[in-house]
């Protein structure tokens, strides 16, 4: 077991590449990542999966794609995804993650604003294609590499390449060439852009260099103190900082197998937890409510987990008591992130009593700062704060000011012991099932149906996600407009959780004197 101080050192690699190389030297025959979720299980050591990255690293020189070049990667977790990622970077690439709730069209528009040069997406899964979709519909819209991820049996369609077929344009002298993009990655190159739904209705593409990237990753695991015996469940998505720079480097960094689950429930959970031992398993709070609840857990063996991390939301007291009691974990913690900091601005620590994990956000990160603006709005500063938003330099400026904070949107306070309190939110997003909605982007759509003269989104409390979206319309006189209508027109154009689940017909809305809506007086 690795020690304490080689879990917590801070010497540690500033690229993915390096990071990559140094994990199969440390352990080349530890495991990496065991997948068997696809049929027979698919077992990488750290050694066999530097190979793998390296093939697809290759496989991308041959097939035209420059250091520097942006790679969207839409699928679900799956033993694919780390590969294609850490392939991306290890070709001097950018990694583009893109939301598996997205519709076609959302992806796309991501993929053309991104300008990626490649598309690693998934064929048939849960009764969508994602692969199929894209090409049948937005052809001319796809850059020409559209690689095709085999989660079923289900036929390559034209337009797109197979994974294995793909693999196997790597030759020497692009295997060669991949190894020198590597060597010549550079801790301020970018690394990522994740994007993000903005305030405007407009997704903003948040650019975060290698750098940035792996402090955050690493401070995580540090803080988690894990090690190369820890065995990592993964049922946050890869696409989402929780599951990406929380998930997949801090197990690159620290040693750790990942074992992926591309779709939550408690029973698939505690099914791979209890059969690979799993000892480390962060999530939204829902996801252990929903454990804790199942009349069947007492049939898994759960003893193997030693560290749940936690957050989005406030978490009951009473939670952390259970997971702590019931699922016999020694470690409980929570945190706080945005993707403007890759995931990290604040944690609480393994010493910390349960009502802080419960009522606080912790203290910040190694190499982070956060402090409180006289409108009492969060600002974070520090190693983990962003390049800025791709192409556009007016809302950077308006995000991160002239001494470096970062402008969260969130209004906290802080106690005499540095934990930081979430209390409330400058902007008017919410969170739905454990994903950020941002209400502009749904009045947009709103405002497209034929009738809606005017619109407003809220989140209201739901039991089950959190918060979920309620639309109040104002329409025109002669028209008709319809609940059903509305949420089915949103569903075409909106991934599933920005969907509002109810909608409510209003003569006129409550303003200011200025006119502006005030949305709190909406319920």
């Amino acid at each position: 077991m690795s020690s304490a101080a080689e879990s917590t050192s801070t010497d540690y690699p500033r690229t993915t590449p390096a990071v990559l190389r140094r994990a199969a030297r440390n352990w080349p025959g530890g495991t990496a990542i065991v997948d068997g979720q696809w049929g027979a299980d698919v077992a990488l050591s750290w050694a066999e999966l530097h190979e793998a990255v390296h093939t697809f690293a290759a496989a991308l020189v041959a097939s035209g794609i420059g250091a520097g070049d942006k790679v969207a990667i839409w699928a679900p977790n799956s033993h694919h995804w780390p590969v294609a990622a850490l392939g991306t970077h290890y070709a001097g690439a950018v990694l583009v993650p893109l939301n598996t709730r997205y519709t076609a069209g959302e992806a796309v528009e991501i993929i053309e604003r991104s300008a990626a040069a490649a598309v690693v997406v998934s064929g048939e899964f849960l009764g969508a294609d994602h692969c199929g979709e894209l090409l049948d519909k937005h052809r001319d819209s796809l850059p020409q590499h559209v690689i095709h991820v085999p989660l079923s049996k289900s036929a390559i369609p034209g337009g797109a390449v197979g994974w294995t077929e793909f693999l196997d344009h790597g030759t020497d002298e692009s295997a060669a060439e991949a190894e020198r993009r590597a060597d010549g990655v550079s801790p301020d190159d970018l690394s990522d852009i994740m994007f993000t739904s903005g305030t405007t209705g407009k997704s903003k593409g948040v650019m975060a260099t290698h750098r940035q990237t792996l402090a955050g990753s690493h401070a995580w695991g540090a803080n988690g103190r894990l090690n190369s015996d820890d065995r990592y469940l993964m049922v946050n998505p890869y696409f989402h900082t929780f599951g990406y720079k929380a998930g997949i480097l801090p197990c690159v960094l620290f040693g750790v197998t990942m074992l992926p689950l591309a779709v939550y429930s408690p029973t698939a959970a505690m099914e791979l937890a209890s059969r690979r031992r799993a000892t480390v398993f962060p999530g939204a709070p829902t996801v252990f409510q929903t454990i804790l609840d199942d009349p069947d857990r007492t049939g898994h063996d759960l003893s193997s987990l030693r560290l749940v991390v936690t957050g989005a939301a406030i978490v009951p007291v009473v939670l952390i008591d259970r997971i702590a009691a019931e699922l016999g974990v020694d470690t409980v913690i929570t945190a706080y992130g945005l993707t403007e900091c890759s995931g990290f601005v604040s944690t609480c620590t393994a010493d910390d009593d349960a009502v802080t994990v419960a009522n606080t956000c912790g203290r910040a990160f190694a190499g982070m700062e956060i402090a409180l603006s006289e409108q009492g709005e969060v600002l974070a500063r520090g190693d983990m704060v962003m390049v800025g938003y791709l192409d556009d330099p007016d809302a950077t400026a308006a995000t991160i000011d002239a001494d470096g904070f970062l402008h969260t949107g969130d209004i906290g306070t802080i106690d005499d012991r540095g934990n930081l309190k979430i209390t409330d939110r400058l902007k008017d997003m919410y969170i739905c099932g454990g994903f950020n909605v941002y209400p502009a982007e749904v009045e947009q759509v709103l405002a497209r149906i034929d009738g809606v003269t005017e619109s407003a989104v809220i989140g209201m409390p739901d039991e089950r996600l959190g918060e979920v979206g309620k639309a109040f319309l104002t329409v025109r006189a002669d028209a008709v407009v319809e609940e059903d209508t509305v949420i089915a027109y949103c569903r075409e154009y909106l991934a599933n959780f920005k969907v509002p689940r109810s909608v409510q017909i209003i003569d006129t809305f409550p303003r200011n004197a200025s006119g502006k809506i005030l949305k709190r007086e909406l319920s």
